[in-house]
């Protein structure tokens, strides 16, 4: 089985790793020691609390798409037409095409918070190196 430290762990959850050391130490996320008496989490244990994360939700109304990554604006790049938004959702960069006056109507500009919602029918799942 798969052991995550905690600093892995929390690169996992997009949360800092003193964040996933108060849930353990409150006993919402269980871990054990390894054989140098580093704390782990269980694959498993850690995928199950991921998932429950995920399903508690944040009171959004109801959407048939399920992948979404709160961040920050980071760039906007405009044109006549189109728009061009990137945002940092935790360890990840999200880039969205939209014309240029949805991105107006939104206000996006670098520093806003925004939710990227993804429907997507194709996709990649790799293993890191």
């Amino acid at each position: 089985m798969t052991n995550f430290r905690i600093s892995e762990a929390a690169e996992l959850l997009g949360v800092s790793p003193d964040t996933v050391r108060r849930w353990v130490d409150g006993g919402r996320l269980p871990a054990a020691r390894d054989a140098l008496g580093h704390r782990v989490i269980a694959g498993a244990e850690l995928a199950a609390f991921a998932r429950a994360q995920v399903e508690s939700g944040d009171g959004e109304g109801r959407s048939s798409a399920r992948n979404r990554f709160r961040g920050i604006v980071t760039e906007v790049r405009k044109d006549n037409v189109m728009a061009q938004v990137e945002l940092a959702a935790g360890p990840f960069r999200v880039v969205s095409l939209m014309s240029r006056q949805a991105a107006d109507e939104l206000g996006l500009e670098p520093g806003v918070l925004a939710v990227a919602v993804i429907k997507s029918t194709n996709v990649v799942v790799e293993l890191p190196r």
